[in-house]
């Protein structure tokens, strides 16, 4: 799963909840930007109701800790970090999908991916990273 969205690849990404790297990195900017912690305060893997949990749901669930605090979101950046899988594609319905969520329109969401050349655990293929960037303002 990246950004809510099934890409098919032949390998997968572990974790406690579904592992969407670009959504857990999108809540984490929400959340800091907004001086609320992180996921692993809000969500933490030792908490078993996260166990395989939808981050569109934990991401839907963020929306509302925001909003119930008087923030509302401008714009959000999003980057995948690694060599593969590729993005291109599905980013249209990435933004399409998330934008919703975060009460913006899809052209106020970019999406994009970049590679490291083959450096690091990223380059090599072990994993993936994801980078977010956030603007919000007081509802």
């Amino acid at each position: 799963m990246l950004m809510g969205i099934h890409v098919p690849f032949d390998r997968g990404l572990m974790g406690h909840s579904d592992a969407d790297v670009m959504l857990h990195a999108l809540m984490d900017a929400l959340l800091g930007a907004a001086g609320l912690g992180d996921i692993g305060h809000h969500f933490p893997d030792t908490d078993a109701d996260y166990n395989n949990a939808d981050s569109m749901l934990l991401l839907d669930r963020v929306m509302g800790e925001l909003r119930s605090c008087g923030w509302r979101v401008e714009n959000a950046d999003v980057c995948l970090i690694g060599e593969k899988p590729k993005i291109s594609s599905y980013r249209q319905t990435m933004r399409a999908r998330i934008a919703p969520l975060l009460g913006i329109e899809p052209d106020a969401l970019n999406v994009k991916a970049t590679t490291t050349e083959h450096m690091g655990f990223t380059g090599r293929g072990e994993g993936l990273a994801a980078q977010a960037v956030v603007l919000i303002e007081r509802a």
